[in-house]
C-alpha cells in the first residue's frame, strides 16, 4: 500500500511518469524505498532545499502506524 502511494504521489510530480519505479526492501525490521525517476526529474522529487522529498516523506509517515520503522531515498 505505501509503494502504491509513493509512486502515485512521485508519478504527479515529474516530467517522465512512466519512468518512475518505487523499488521495496526489507532491512531486518526497517522497510526501505527508493524512488528511482528519470535523470531529468530527480530535481523535481528532491525540490529546492528538498522540500519536496521531505513533504513526500511526510505525507507517508502520516499513514503508518506508529512503530513502524520505513526510510524513503532518491537514488541518483
Amino acid at each position: 500500500m505505501l509503494k502504491h502511494i509513493i509512486e502515485y504521489t512521485v508519478k504527479s510530480l515529474v516530467e517522465f511518469p512512466d519512468q518512475v519505479e518505487i523499488v521495496s526492501t526489507t532491512q531486518g525490521s526497517k522497510e526501505l524505498f527508493e524512488i528511482r525517476v528519470s535523470v531529468q526529474d530527480i530535481g523535481k522529487v528532491i525540490g529546492k532545499d528538498g522540500q519536496t522529498i521531505r513533504a513526500v516523506r511526510m505525507l507517508v509517515y502520516s499513514m503508518i502506524p506508529q512503530g513502524q520503522d520505513i526510510e524513503i531515498t532518491v537514488a541518483k
